[in-house]
């Protein structure tokens, strides 16, 4: 059996269904599963015609502000919606000037019968920094914990908007934003910690030496110049590694500010 996974920050799902971008997607690449963030939208708010997929959403209680979705050809054994509640307690969350994190919709899982499929629209530090500390000490570290306890059940595969780069070969200009978010030490050893526990970049696996980008800002023309940054991420437990046939990044597919990434899992 041969899954092919797709995951993309469309920054609103109505916006890329109006362009035709998310069914060109569908139509012209089939996947089995799709995984979407920021789709800032609740269930039903968006006119989705996708007969061979179940939909399942996880929106911000905020209206029009982040959310995550999975559209599957294959119903899910179970479904969480958000972190466990013994970690919201664990970790002690507090709300910041921007709200709570648990209530942004930014984690929805799905158990199949060869793993869990995770996808994740991890909170932005925002360009003065301000919710870096919520990340670094709250986000990242719980998340992993997530990850870790699934882990410990079936293999996992977590997909989605990370929002930060990892090592210079992962965005343009690493010099010019080694303080900036996105690619500031902290985000990055919120990485480094998902991967030192045993979890796989796949596209890094399988193209360690190519420089491309998912995600490219707005000003000065910089898609078009590839001026961008490598944010978004499938990873996979270790014990997956066989079954990993292939790592896409989507550059040309447009009608977010991210493009499409997706990975091939073959299971005999």
């Amino acid at each position: 059996m041969k899954y092919r996974l797709f995951s993309w920050n469309v920054n609103g799902i109505r916006a890329v269904l109006k362009k035709g971008a998310l069914q060109s997607l569908v139509e012209n690449y089939s996947p089995d599963f799709l995984c979407l963030q920021e789709t800032k939208a609740k269930e039903g708010q968006a006119e989705i015609d996708f007969p061979a997929y179940d939909e399942l959403w996880n929106s911000a209680v905020r209206p029009g502000y982040s959310g995550t979705a999975i559209f599957t050809k294959s119903t899910p054994l179970s479904v969480q919606k958000g972190l466990p509640e013994d970690l919201a307690i664990k970790y002690q969350w507090d709300e910041d000037i921007y709200g709570s994190p648990l209530s942004e919709g930014r984690v929805l899982t799905a158990e199949f019968p060869e793993f869990f499929l995770v996808t994740v629209y991890t909170p932005n530090s925002k360009r003065d920094l301000s919710r870096l500390g919520l990340r670094q000490r709250l986000w990242d570290p719980a998340f992993l914990a997530y990850l870790k306890d699934l882990d410990k059940v079936k293999p996992v595969v977590v997909c989605g908007d990370f929002n930060a780069a990892f090592s210079e070969i992962d965005l343009a200009r690493p010099k010019d934003n080694e303080h900036n978010a996105g690619y500031t030490q902290e985000e990055r050893e919120g990485i480094k910690n998902l991967l030192s526990a045993g979890f796989i970049d796949t596209f890094r696996e399988l193209h360690p030496t190519e420089r491309r980008y998912t995600w490219w800002t707005h000003w000065g023309n910089a898609r078009a110049n590839n001026v961008g940054w490598r944010i978004d991420y499938f990873f996979i437990s270790r014990r997956l590694r066989e079954h990993l046939k292939a790592a896409e990044i989507y550059e040309a597919h447009t009608g977010s500010d991210h493009c499409p990434i997706s990975i091939e899992l073959e299971f005999k």
